[in-house]
């Protein structure tokens, strides 16, 4: 679950533990404390300022129900947006030099909405967008949702294994790729999954291993068996698709699902969180009313991101925030630079600033950071993992930037737990998913009848309606903002033929805030080097899924009963590498 943390709460936040992810407070209680920091109240001025607080002494907290809900789906809040600020600047795209208004932006998202129909594509049929962030990314965001497509994010860094699973868990009709992107050979891994794409018709594709794709759109080259994007978007022009685009909005409701987002579960299996337009839309209205975007004058409403769009961080508090409350966004980089996003910060004058803790360090640590100009700079959001104390200081005094409801059960009994007391953070409202694509029973499990989600996350809450992480239910690292999953790694690395055993753990690190170690017992008289382990990763796995530690070992620390103590585990490591 991605939390989003108000700066506002930014002095109280540093007071506790590094572990704190978000609060449910209000200002009346944080105000004096923030002032010392120089922090700017963030919640606008339309919202009730008053205080929920715990209710009967549990770990209970409802938020203000007198807020309204948008019912709109996205193409409506396009369109909305679009008419009412139409010379705005809404697009700027750093690294392909592509700047466009609201009223640019919605005529190329109509045009490819309706192109997207006119080869075939329906309501409910899922597109899969794989690549890193650009223009086509945002482009093929919001066509989608015009035309009543579900969008599946596809991480960019998957290799052919990752990429069939995904695509034949959510049974993908298209795919929209580059050809390539540093090493990542997008049309090669597709082959090796793939291969009847070479001799393939455009539009027209049969594959024996991925039986629901029939259509792949190549961004930015003329590749065998793709149509390209731009002869998809010309397409589109035409009146007679505009006009079946139309008809076919008629029809499309703010609870049809939107966008399929990749997670995983204890099996370490990805699942599909699906996601209507009145998720998306209400989050996005949500966080920018938070950030008081609405309030601001174009110059002071920059947002800058460097955050990848498939994440909900990028294409929800990105591009849905822009739209909802239009504001300027920009795309710094095709992947996070801290340099790059510097470089946008000064040239754009941009004023707010998203990303993970991770890339906030980076950002902060560029060894030339004193040479740009971050005077326009206010506020932003972080979130992804933990922020240290430390790291919310430094981005408050050397950015400039100043700016959940939530119930706690006992994971045993099922029952709220007093306050100050461990439990599972559960939540419920607007933002909650609509369930995992095709897993009626996973959903069930994640999320009851009484439409409260179980996260799986460790909280604690106080008297105050604070609520800070202590723990996980499940193994999951967080690497950087990366969600990690160690069943996954495990069952990969069982693949490796010297390989008996292995355990994954997360240790502790000053940057990413946590590294992956694999602790791998081999086979008996088998031998091999970390630099071997890793080398058996490549190509096979995402990068950022390749552990930074092998450690070789002869066993594990167990529990009378013979279960492995990861808790036990992980510390051992941290020891063993001086961390």
């Amino acid at each position: 679950m991605a939390v989003y943390v108000g700066m506002l709460r930014v002095a109280r936040l540093c007071a506790r533990s590094p572990r704190v992810l978000g609060a449910r407070v209000g200002l009346s209680r944080v105000w004096q404390e923030a002032r010392l920091w120089g922090v700017r109240p963030l919640s606008s001025g339309e919202l009730d300022h008053t205080v929920p607080l715990p209710v009967g002494g549990f770990s209970y907290v409802q938020g203000h129900v007198g807020l309204h809900l948008s019912n709109k789906t996205v193409g409506r809040c396009l369109d909305a947006t679009a008419q009412r600020v139409p010379d705005q600047e809404a697009l700027v795209v750093h690294h392909e030099n592509i700047r466009l208004t609201f009223a640019q932006l919605k005529e190329e998202v109509d045009k490819a909405a309706s192109g997207l129909l006119s080869i075939g594509l329906r309501k409910g049929d899922r597109l899969g967008m794989w690549g890193p962030n650009s223009y086509a990314w945002v482009l093929m965001q919001l066509a989608t949702a015009q035309a009543g497509i579900i969008l599946v994010s596809v991480n960019p860094a998957y290799q052919a294994m990752e990429l069939e699973y995904a695509l034949k868990k959510v049974g993908c009709k298209a795919l929209v790729f580059p050809k390539q992107f540093k090493t990542q050979q997008y049309y090669n891994i597709l082959k090796q999954i793939c291969p009847e794409v070479e001799k393939a018709q455009p539009g027209a594709l049969k594959s024996q291993r991925l039986p629901d794709l029939t259509t792949v759109i190549s961004v930015d080259a003329h590749l065998p068996g793709t149509l390209l994007l731009d002869e998809v978007v010309a397409a589109g022009s035409q009146e007679q698709n505009l006009t079946r685009l139309r008809h076919t909005q008629q029809f499309l409701s703010c609870h049809d699902p939107i966008n399929i987002q990749f997670t995983s579960g204890t099996t370490g299996s990805p699942k599909g969180a699906t996601l209507s337009h009145y998720n998306i839309v209400n989050n996005a209205n949500m966080i920018g009313q938070r950030l008081r975007l609405h309030q601001k004058t174009p110059e002071e409403s920059r947002v800058v991101l460097p955050s990848p769009l498939y994440h909900c961080l990028g294409s929800v508090g990105g591009t849905m925030v822009s739209l909802m409350h239009g504001v300027t966004l920009i795309l710094c980089s095709p992947v996070f630079e801290g340099k790059k996003t510097l470089e946008a910060i000064s040239r754009e004058r941009g004023s707010f600033l998203y990303g993970t803790p991770t890339m906030f360090v980076d950002v902060l640590n560029q060894p030339d950071f004193s040479s740009y100009d971050i005077s326009t700079m206010r506020g932003g959001v972080i979130a992804g993992s933990p922020a240290p104390p430390e790291l919310i200081r430094a981005i408050i005094n050397k950015l400039n930037m100043k700016e959940l409801v939530a119930q706690i059960v006992n994971t045993e009994t099922g029952t709220l737990t007093e306050l100050n007391t461990p439990g599972e953070l559960c939540i419920r409202g607007y933002c909650v998913m609509l369930g995992y694509w095709g897993e009626p029973q996973k959903t069930e499990e994640a999320i009851g009848q009484d439409k409260w989600y179980r996260t799986g996350d460790i909280a604690m809450m106080d008297e105050q309606g604070f609520c800070k992480i202590v723990g996980r239910s499940k193994d999951m690292i967080i690497r950087g903002g990366e969600n990690i999953y160690p069943a996954e790694l495990e069952d990969f690395f069982h693949t490796h033929p010297q390989v008996q055993e292995v355990q994954v753990v997360g240790v502790k690190d000053d940057r990413m805030g946590e590294e992956i170690c694999a602790c791998i017992r081999l086979k008996e008289g088998e031998k091999t080097t970390a630099e071997e382990i890793k080398a058996f990763c490549k190509g096979k796995i995402s990068h950022f899924k390749i552990p930074r530690y092998i450690v070789f070992v002869t066993n594990y620390p167990l529990t009378v009963s013979g279960k492995i103590q990861k808790f036990k585990l992980r510390e051992q490591m941290e020891q063993h590498l001086n961390l």
